[in-house]
């Protein structure tokens, strides 16, 4: 207990916030494992860049556009461990000339890092919604990979 009494740190410890993660792909068909495989790329890439836990998490949203309709982009979450974690799969708006075949997540995560800390994953071809926080490294490509290769032989 610090010396303000029950919820005050006398530390140096910056406190703990729900900051939202953002990231987006694409999807290369409207199949199950398409949706599935892009998603868990995704959230992998998220969860690498950022050092998330599931047990860290508020919540998360994953949406998708209308063309993708063959599995909830919840399932690749669940199939990455987020059991306990609160899930809400939706659509996006339909806008005209928006990026088709698209997986968005919005990730609520209780964190120290301040804001400009928060590392955002657009990858594929959702990399052109935010080119100023595109994330094409070869290097977290190629971890997001292995990381996935892991669960494949659990």
């Amino acid at each position: 207990m610090g010396e303000d009494g029950p919820g005050h740190s006398t530390s140096c410890e910056r406190p703990i916030i729900c900051r939202g993660v953002r990231g987006a792909t694409t999807v290369t068909e409207n199949t199950r494992e398409a949706i599935l495989q892009a998603t868990r790329e995704l959230l992998m890439g998220m969860i690498i860049l950022n050092g998330i836990r599931p047990e860290d998490v508020a919540s998360a949203i994953l949406t998708t556009t209308l063309d993708l309709n063959a599995e909830y982009p919840a399932v690749a979450a669940r199939q990455l461990g987020w059991h306990d974690v609160p899930l809400l799969c939706a659509h996006e708006m339909a806008v005209p000339d928006g990026l088709p075949m698209c997986v968005r997540i919005l990730v609520m995560w209780n964190t120290s890092r301040s804001q400009n800390e928060i590392r955002h994953v657009y990858i594929r071809e959702a990399a052109a919604l935010r080119p100023d926080r595109s994330t094409q490294m070869p290097e977290l490509i190629a971890e997001i990979q292995a990381e996935l290769a892991k669960l494949d032989t659990i």
